[in-house]
């Protein structure tokens, strides 16, 4: 998902696989990553951001501690013991989103989301899905804006939906449409008293030039939002981003923005941007989400996309969200992320 091109030419890529990340030979940063996540002190001591403790990576975690993979379950912690965002189901949505902002709030921290269920979504690609019409993505909206209530939240809305418009993926007749709809959901949202919304704005490799973004993004409403969000489930690198999402704050009246930085410790992988989004192989974990950002224009860096979860059915990857064990390990071996 969130690819910068309708192109689909992976299958020769295929045979890449994820060989240099799942080596098991000893490295530095390895042996480094393995000792300080052996500490009792959790990376995540002192997040603002909640962490799941049922998330797919802790469960993989335990799995390896009962099998004795202890190495690989203290890599493995770099991805379980920090927050990433939930992405609430599209059919019920309510479950997850009460779950974790009673969690989030009996331990004093935010619970981070994405809404992701725009119609046509994704083009009919590996996301494909979404809400069957307007009125269905209205209901969705309300259902998942009631379930978080009074609780303190930050919702990302909707990766690529813009994006699309822009790029030309989404046919034209959707368009007005669906930039009502998020100007809609981002109002609905912003009845929560303690939520914060941020609507995607895609990536530096993708819409190259920011500036085609900004009536779309005015149209789909960004003045009532919270900000805009970049990076997400990408691969650009922080000072990549944040070059970019300085010049459309400038062009959105001064806008914050917050960046995905859950894969993008080793950058994009070099050759045809096309095929970089999609379970490149030697990334590695990002910054770790924080408010602390240094940048008076970044909210926060987050990890939107959670780590180890596939972008789709390439390089031997499963179905797009799945838990993908081998690439989680991969990013934490490749991470010198503290």
């Amino acid at each position: 998902m969130f690819r910068q091109t309708r192109t689909r030419t992976l299958a020769a890529l295929a045979v890449l696989g994820l060989a240099a990340g799942c080596s098991s030979a000893p490295d530095a940063d390895t042996t480094t990553a393995a000792r300080e996540t052996s500490s009792e002190a959790s990376p995540a001591a002192g997040s603002p951001f909640w962490v799941d403790p049922a998330s797919p990576a802790a469960q993989q975690v335990q799995r390896w501690e009962q099998q004795g993979r202890e190495r690989d379950a203290r890599l493995l912690k770099l991805i379980a013991d920090r927050p990433a965002a939930i992405w609430p189901s599209a059919e019920r949505p309510e479950p997850k989103i009460r779950e974790a902002t009673a969690a989030a709030a009996r331990e004093g921290r935010t619970a981070v989301f994405v809404a992701y269920d725009i119609p046509h979504r994704d083009c009919g690609q590996h996301s494909a899905g979404g809400a069957y019409g307007a009125d269905a993505y209205r209901d969705w909206i309300d259902r998942f804006a009631r379930a978080i209530d009074d609780s303190e939240a930050l919702v990302v809305l909707e990766p690529d939906a813009v994006a699309h418009i822009v790029d030309g993926c989404t046919p034209g007749e959707y368009h007005a449409e669906r930039e009502r709809m998020l100007s809609e959901a981002i109002v609905r949202l912003k009845r929560q008293p303690r939520t914060k919304v941020y609507l995607d704005a895609g990536n530096p490799a993708w819409i190259r030039e920011s500036w085609k973004l900004v009536e779309p993004l005015k149209r789909a409403g960004v003045a009532n939002a919270d900000g805009f969000a970049l990076n997400v489930s990408n691969f650009q690198t922080d000072e990549t981003t944040k070059e970019y999402g300085r010049r459309l704050s400038e062009d959105l009246g001064g806008k914050h923005f917050v960046v995905d930085t859950s894969r993008n410790g080793n950058g994009p992988l070099d050759g045809d941007p096309s095929q970089a989004w999609c379970n490149p192989p030697g990334r590695a974990l990002g910054t770790p989400p924080t408010k602390d950002t240094g940048d008076p224009l970044v909210d926060a860096y987050l990890w939107i996309k959670r780590p180890g979860e596939s972008d789709g059915q390439c390089r031997g990857g499963p179905s797009a969200g799945q838990w993908w064990a081998d690439y989680a390990l991969a990013l934490a071996r490749n991470s010198s992320a503290p």
